[in-house]
């Protein structure tokens, strides 16, 4: 597959260019200031708060006769290590090409792509939500990439359609409750949660997180701006306590009794119940009669001034293969964004429900807006 106006591949591990890297980022670190956005997989279940860097999927001294063994394709990731580390080494293993991997939150990242600026080792940039590819991508951070590969793999929707990022999964964020307290039957919208019957009874995560931010986007696209303004103003009069950090804090206040329903992403869930098969909080579907359920992305893109692009975007077309989204699902408790896969058997308890039909590009294009309007609900 080819690339718009790629370079020929040079070696990252150029000393010069390594040195340069450093320099420039450890000069410019202090000026960046930190972003509105919470890091999306931020918790206890998240990525590494500090910057780290390591080879996922050494390949064997004798392997490099292996077509493909003596490339190297640096990542800078916001995705949780423990998650994507067995997909990186599945690629290592069938085709050697080697993985570095670099891990952060996404605003040291992007910040830290700025600083380097042409000096950069990375290749791809591997994170989540369509608004941070999106801000990614205005920042001009990434290039554009061509590949009928992706195009046949990834609905259009999930992709950006100038070819500058794609999804790789899908995960839904929708309504969770505490079945004691709250028969399924009472439960519809995300906009219902706004209704003064949940007063003192609703849990969210802070405003913060780009997962509301982009919620909050979907609903501006489908309610309009005053009627979506008027939804979050009523949640921030049903709550029952503070916004919290993360939505696995969110989910335990739940089943503590703290609150009755709340808004998470499904994957903190089937992870919760992994660790907890009796976890007492239940998962409903919004929005079933009307648009569907608010669907997002985890996704990727070949970055601007990577020296292996190619590397980069076979990587993301095997990515977005069979054998890797269905690692995706039955790893990490996230949709495949491929269309028929099978789903792992956890998802499949939770039954098939109709998806919000938003092309994920429009969450970045309203972001700015979106968290306007929450600080002026006093959403916090």
């Amino acid at each position: 597959m080819s690339l718009n106006a790629v370079a020929a591949p040079l070696s990252f591990t150029s000393p010069i260019k390594a040195t340069l890297s450093v320099a420039v980022f450890s000069l410019m670190l202090g000026l960046v200031g930190c972003n509105k956005a919470e890091t999306p997989e931020q918790g206890t279940e998240t990525d590494a708060t500090a910057d780290t860097t390591a080879a996922v999927g050494e390949a064997a001294p004798d392997s490099k006769a292996t077509t493909g063994s003596d490339q190297v394709v640096t990542i800078y990731s916001s995705r949780n290590e423990q998650l994507i580390k067995p997909l990186l080494d599945k690629y290592t293993e069938e085709t050697g090409v080697k993985i570095e991997l670099v891990t952060d939150k996404t605003g040291p990242l992007m910040a830290r792509l700025e600083a380097e600026g042409k000096n950069t080792p990375a290749d791809m940039l591997l994170t989540v939500d369509a608004g941070n590819l999106w801000q990614a991508a205005e920042q001009g951070l990434l290039q554009p990439v061509a590949s009928t590969v992706l195009d046949t793999n990834v609905p259009a929707k999930y992709r950006d359609p100038k070819g500058m990022w794609t999804g790789l999964s899908l995960r839904a964020r929708t309504i969770f409750y505490d079945p004691s307290k709250v028969d399924a039957a009472q439960l519809s919208t995300y906009a219902d949660l706004a209704d003064p019957k949940w007063k003192g009874k609703l849990c969210l995560r802070s405003s913060k997180a780009v997962y509301n931010q982009s919620l909050v986007a979907s609903m501006m696209e489908n309610l309009g701006v005053e009627k979506t303004e008027q939804v979050v103003r009523g949640w921030v009069a049903n709550l029952a306590t503070d916004t919290f950090s993360d939505d696995t804090s969110m989910l335990e206040a739940i089943a503590a009794g703290q609150c009755e329903v709340g808004i998470a992403n499904s994957y903190y869930y089937g992870r919760l119940l992994d660790e907890k098969p009796g976890f007492p909080v239940k998962i409903f579907w919004a929005n079933q009669d009307t648009t569907g359920t608010h669907v997002n992305i985890s996704g990727a893109g070949v970055i601007a001034n990577s020296d292996n692009p190619d590397g980069a975007l076979k990587l993301m077309e095997w990515l977005s293969s069979d054998e890797a989204q269905g690692i995706y699902a039955s790893s990490d408790k996230e949709y495949p964004v491929k269309e028929g896969i099978d789903e792992s058997e956890m998802l499949r308890s939770w039954g098939p429900f109709k998806q919000d039909s938003i092309s994920v590009q429009k969450f970045g294009a309203l972001q700015t807006q979106a968290i306007q309007m929450m600080d002026k609900a006093g959403y916090k």
